[in-house]
């Protein structure tokens, strides 16, 4: 659909009638930076931008075309300042269960995001897992891969549908040399192999209930016969992470036994089915251990990532720290 072109007379008077385009801003900060509170700083530098510059406006294109433009470019700037994020199992070889715990920094790993930041609560179904799909940590760890100019430019033709022409004023460069970027940005995407997701199916739901089920039992063999085989298992900010089965099972069993009698609370979280986990505190209650993302293929689990910045994520989430 056409977005309709506005005159400088009807941009916004106030700063908060940008507040509507917040979560879609946020979607595509997010896609670029892959970080939720990267993302929030991104948006908010944007508007400041915008706000500034609203005299400047010279209603060529649409109010949510510029401030892409804005948002696209605060991006970039943060980009030329450091390295993208990664998931552990880029950085690597799977691990053994026995192999020393190591750390990086928060600011190192993909960090997820709340589905809520992103998908507005009066989107309509097709829209909603069209925006769901979008914020996936394989397609949004994929991203990561390209250079951040060719980054820029897959998500403005990809996901907004901009022009070639359009993307070529935004990032400064020719038409041809934006056709060759998004040239090599499709080969490099098509080469990370990033599925298509459906909706959630019956037999996942099923699925996920039975993890839940597994999980509160903790019942270590039955969780690890939800695994495919080439399953991985994660827990930034950690370095270490296992494929498979039988390491999965090992880890819960072991070094990995401190969950048990945990409480999960159900989280939307990068458009996939996730958890807040709670372990069990020494004085009684829950304090907040991780953040549970899990990847479905068709009925078994082909991710478990546990995000544990608690205190960064479990706020940004509006979760508790701890429960009764």
């Amino acid at each position: 659909m056409a977005e309709s072109v506005i005159t400088a007379e009807q941009l916004p008077q106030s700063a908060l009638e940008l507040e509507p385009h917040r979560k879609a801003l946020m979607g595509h900060c997010y896609r670029m930076l892959a970080s939720a509170t990267d993302a929030d700083d991104a948006v908010q530098e944007t508007m400041v931008r915008a706000w500034r510059a609203r005299e400047s406006f010279d209603g060529r294109s649409s109010l949510r075309t510029w401030l892409h433009r804005i948002a696209t470019n605060v991006c970039l700037d943060q980009l030329a300042e450091r390295k993208g994020r990664a998931r552990p199992m880029e950085e690597g070889p799977a691990c053994s269960i026995d192999d020393e715990l190591t750390m990086r920094e928060r600011t190192h790993w993909l960090e997820p995001i709340p589905d809520a930041r992103v998908v507005p609560h009066d989107a309509n179904p097709a829209e909603a897992l069209m925006l769901r799909q979008q914020i996936r940590l394989a397609f949004v760890a994929a991203l990561q891969h390209l250079p951040p100019k060719q980054r820029a430019a897959l998500l403005l033709a990809e996901v907004l549908g901009w022009s070639v022409a359009e993307i070529a004023d935004t990032l400064e460069g020719t038409v041809a040399s934006i056709n060759s970027a998004l040239q090599r940005a499709r080969a490099t995407l098509a080469s990370r192999n990033v599925r298509e997701p459906e909706p959630l199916s019956a037999p996942q739901t099923k699925l996920l209930e039975r993890f839940v089920d597994l999980f509160h039992r903790y019942d270590v063999d039955g969780l690890a016969s939800l695994l495919r085989e080439d399953a991985t298992f994660s827990m930034p900010p950690y370095s270490l992470w296992l494929q498979g089965p039988a390491p999965v099972r090992g880890w819960l069993a072991g070094r990995g036994s401190g969950c048990r009698g945990s409480k999960l609370v159900p989280v939307d979280v990068c458009g996939t089915p996730g958890f807040a986990q709670f372990r069990a505190a020494p004085g009684g209650g829950y304090a907040a251990w991780g953040l549970v993302a899990l990847e479905l293929r068709d009925d078994r689990i082909a991710g478990w990532n546990t995000f544990l910045d608690v205190q960064t994520l479990f706020p940004l989430f509006g979760l508790p720290l701890t429960l009764p």
